[in-house]
C-alpha cells in the first residue's frame, strides 16, 4: 500500500510520525512509503535521510494525499489537511474527537475513515498514547516550575526549595495517576516538591507509591480541593479513553488558589478536567484566569519533537502495517476498536 507521512502544520509542532529507520521497516514489509518534503526537519531528519532508505519524497501535501490512500500524521487534521481528504482516505493520527465536535462533523461530511492513535488499545495498554503522555507528564512539571518564576507572573517559588535552608517547598497536586500523571508526580518529587496525587484507582496509586513512597496519594477529590489554597502547581492528567474528561475542579475552586500559582492541564485534548481550561497552542500558550496562570497547549510533546518522534517511531510501524492490511478495520480487533469514523458513521 502507498502510505503517506504528512508534514505537521500546527504551530510549533515539530514531530513527524516516522523516522527514516521506521519508514524502512514498512518498506521491508512491502509497502511504498511517501513523506511530504521537509516533514522531518524539525525532528532532525532531512529529506535525503528518507530517500536513502527508499522513501518517495512528495513536494506538496496535495501530491501526498493524491498518491496515498493511507495518511499517517501526528496531530488532528486542520483546515488545509481537510481540503485534501476524500472518502477514499484512511487517516491515522491523534484525533481526540470527543472534545472536537466541529472536526467530527467535517470528517463525517467527507466520509473518511478516521482511526485514532489514542484509541489503540492492546494488552490493556494504550501503546501509542502512552509515550506521548509520559513526555507530557514530564513537560508539565518543567513548564509549570518555570511559570512559577516571577518574570512569568508566577508567585516566585522555587518548586523544590533548598534542602539545607529554611525555605518553603512547592506544593504540587497531580490529578490522575496514569502514564502522564505518574511521570509528573515522580518528576515533581525528584525536584524536591511536596506532591499529592489523586486518582480513583487504588491500583494506579499503589503503582505510583511502589516507585516512590514519598508521594502522598488520595482517592478523595474533596480532600484535594480543600488543599487548593496551598497548591502552587496543579497538573490535570485525567483520561477516560474516547470520552470527554470529567470536570473535577470548578472555577470557584481555581479562585481559591493563590495568585501566581499555576495550572497545567494535560487533559485539554479531551476537554480538560478543570472548568477554567481552554485550549491553547505554542503561539500563545498561557492565559490567566482567576489569578492563576494556565498552560493548556494541546500538543505539548511537540516542544520536544526529536524525542517524541523517536518514541512514536518505536511503536507506530507495527500498527501502520496492521492498518494497511486489507479489511483490517473490520477484521483486526485492535484496529477496529480504534476506528472513530468510518464513512458516514460515528463509531466512538
Amino acid at each position: 500500500m502507498n502510505i503517506g507521512i504528512a508534514k505537521e502544520i500546527k504551530p510549533f509542532e515539530g514531530r513527524v510520525a516516522l523516522t527514516p529507520a521506521a519508514c524502512s521497516e514498512l518498506i521491508a514489509l512491502g509497502h511504498d512509503v511517501h513523506v511530504e518534503s521537509d516533514a522531518g526537519v524539525l525532528s532532525g531528519y532531512i529529506n535525503s535521510e528518507y530517500e536513502q532508505v527508499g522513501v518517495v519524497i512528495c513536494q506538496t501535501a496535495r501530491a501526498l494525499y493524491q498518491q496515498c490512500p493511507l495518511i499517517v500524521k501526528v496531530k488532528e487534521p486542520l483546515a488545509v489537511d481537510l481540503s485534501y481528504l476524500t472518502a477514499k482516505h484512511t487517516i491515522f493520527c491523534f484525533l481526540h474527537l470527543a472534545a472536537n465536535p466541529d472536526l467530527t462533523a467535517r470528517l463525517l461530511e467527507i466520509g473518511v475513515t478516521a482511526v485514532g492513535f489514542e484509541m489503540v488499545r492492546e494488552y490493556n495498554t494504550l501503546p501509542i498514547l502512552k509515550p506521548m503522555s509520559e513526555i507530557a507528564g514530564k513537560l508539565s512539571v518543567q513548564i509549570g516550575a518555570n511559570l512559577l518564576h516571577l518574570q512569568h507572573g508566577g508567585s516566585g517559588i522555587l518548586i523544590g526549595g533548598l534542602a539545607d535552608s529554611n525555605t518553603e517547598k512547592g506544593n504540587v497536586l497531580v490529578l490522575g495517576a496514569g502514564s502522564a500523571g505518574r511521570r509528573a508526580a515522580l518528576l515533581a518529587h525528584a525536584m524536591g516538591a511536596n506532591v499529592l496525587a489523586f486518582d480513583q484507582s487504588d491500583a494506579a496509586l499503589s503503582s505510583l507509591q511502589a516507585i516512590e513512597k514519598g508521594i502522598r496519594v488520595s482517592t478523595d477529590i474533596n480532600e484535594c480541593i480543600d488543599l487548593l489554597p496551598n497548591i502552587d502547581l496543579m497538573v490535570g492528567a485525567l483520561l477516560v479513553t474516547g470520552k470527554k474528561t470529567p470536570r473535577l475542579v470548578s472555577r470557584d475552586h481555581v479562585n481559591a488558589m493563590r495568585a501566581g500559582s499555576v495550572i497545567v492541564d494535560i487533559s485539554v485534548d479531551q476537554g480538560g478536567c478543570i472548568e477554567t481550561t481552554k485550549a491553547t497552542n505554542y503561539d500563545v500558550p498561557t492565559y490567566v484566569a482567576e489569578g492563576v496562570t494556565h498552560f493548556c497547549v494541546t500538543n505539548m510533546p511537540g516542544a520536544v519533537p526529536r524525542t517524541a518522534t523517536q518514541a512514536l517511531s518505536h511503536v507506530l510501524p507495527t500498527f501502520i502495517h496492521r492498518l494497511a492490511v486489507k479489511n483490517s478495520v473490520d477484521n483486526d480487533e485492535v484496529i477496529k476498536n480504534a476506528v472513530n469514523i468510518k464513512g458516514k458513521q460515528k463509531l466512538f
